[in-house]
């Protein structure tokens, strides 16, 4: 298998476009490190870029992507590690003064949680991840008190951002 060509020019056209224009910003960053005020916790969903959503410049947002914009409940020797680590180093470290969960509409993970599909591999991964939507799903209750699929769905995706919001307050260093 190649790499895509459509990555290769677009790497061109980023150094040949974008990298000239904003060097100084670039080489400025590179010299002083980054010191981004917001940090955003949004889906790995390829729909939904976070610089693109609020227009960012290079260094602008500290970004955190997972399945679904999830975070998990404080627990210092829980299992799900990563977001909680990025978490810890954009309040401790980098001391940023706002934190954003952008959820979104049509989420996959959300819709993967709501079907009750089949685990994708022996270690269930995502059907592991997303049990942390089982309070969110709790309080929306169950399909059969929504009209349509879709007003569930977007019930679901809305609460579970209220969940992830409240799981952030769990954590001692964001309260």
């Amino acid at each position: 298998m190649t790499f895509p060509q459509r990555l290769i020019e677009g790497y061109r056209a980023f150094c040949e476009g974008r990298l000239k224009t904003e060097q100084d910003r670039y080489r400025e960053l590179a010299e002083h490190g980054q010191s981004p005020e917001i940090m955003v916790i949004g889906c790995c969903d390829s729909r939904v870029s976070p610089e693109v959503v609020f227009d960012a410049s290079p260094g602008e947002l500290f970004v955190v992507r997972n399945v679904a914009n999830l975070v998990p409940p404080y627990t210092p020797d829980g299992a799900q590690r990563a977001v909680s680590a990025a978490l810890e180093f954009a309040v401790q470290v980098l001391r940023v003064k706002h934190i954003v969960v952008l959820g979104h509409g049509q989420c996959g993970g959300i819709r993967a949680y709501a079907e009750h599909g089949k685990p994708l591999s022996p270690g269930d991964f995502i059907g592991k991840w997303m049990d942390m939507i089982k309070p969110a799903a709790e309080i929306v209750g169950g399909r059969e008190r929504y009209e349509s699929q879709a007003e569930y769905l977007t019930a679901l995706e809305h609460q579970s951002t209220i969940t992830t919001l409240d799981n952030l307050m769990t954590f001692p260093c964001v309260r």
